[in-house]
């Protein structure tokens, strides 16, 4: 089976659909409602997009879902934009704007936190870490899907939206770097735009704007190539159009570290 390159981190924040069921009473929606709200926020099956067949060293993937915390926002909500529209690392809002979550009482962000955020943070790092320190340098893979149509709270309402987006970031995405991603991605049939409609790419923060030898990029695939976005279950062809994107996501790897 072919591999990604030993000094790629693919990390994988908002796959999973897991709420585990002493949280659930946070939440004021029915089990329909935040069944649906569930199919509009998770990226659906973009651990098996992008990391089927990859060692779990080379894996980092959230845990719970992005309703019980979000791992790419900031922790301080005063440094996430996001956290106006009631959706920063604690969502207090449904995608359309509507109650999420009852109040939370004194030490219950602090403990969510604490229990999934600071975790997930910390396998992040400790895998960049032991990845810079076998190969001297690391390639973060930031990897998202995104919807076909906006969502009422997303920065970018244009309709007309990409296959792929491919985010960067000022100094961890390299003009190299990039240009490999976009180029490979190009040339497989993609339509492709850059920090559109989402912008930027995770980096850990011990080594954000600090460490050069962390590259990042990140790529957000359009859930209209995989996904019927109304129920979140994969179309027919979904396991050959995985195969295929994997290997150009693979081969976008070994290109922008100067081995393909």
């Amino acid at each position: 089976m072919e591999t990604y390159p030993d000094a790629v981190v693919l990390h994988i924040p908002h796959d999973s659909p897991v709420i585990p069921a002493d949280l659930r009473g946070q939440f004021l929606l029915g089990d329909e409602l935040l069944r649906a709200e569930l199919v509009r926020m998770t990226d659906h099956r973009t651990l098996e997009l992008f990391a089927e067949g990859a060692p779990p060293a080379q894996v980092v993937a959230a845990r719970v879902s992005r309703l019980v915390v979000d791992v790419e926002r900031f922790a301080d909500d005063g440094q996430e934009a996001m956290a106006r529209h009631g959706l920063g690392v604690v969502y207090q809002r449904t995608a359309g704007g509507a109650p999420l979550r009852r109040p939370l009482e004194p030490g219950e962000r602090a403990a969510l936190l604490a229990g999934h955020y600071h975790p997930h943070h910390r396998r992040l790092l400790a895998v960049v870490d032991a990845t810079l320190a076998a190969r001297g340098r690391c390639l973060i893979v930031d990897a998202h899907s995104f919807p076909a149509i906006p969502l009422p709270f997303e920065p970018d309402p244009s309709p007309d939206r990409p296959d792929i987006c491919i985010g960067t970031d000022p100094f961890h995405t390299p003009e190299a770097v990039a240009g490999a991603f976009l180029e490979t991605f190009r040339a497989a049939g993609f339509s492709l735009a850059r920090n559109r409609p989402f912008a930027g790419s995770l980096v850990p923060m011990a080594h954000y704007r600090r460490e050069p030898r962390v590259l990042s990029v990140m790529v957000e695939v359009n859930r209209r190539l995989y996904l019927d976005e109304a129920t979140g279950l994969a179309l027919a062809g979904f396991a050959g159009f995985a195969r295929d994107l994997r290997a150009v996501c693979r081969l976008a790897c070994a290109r922008a570290l100067g081995l393909g």
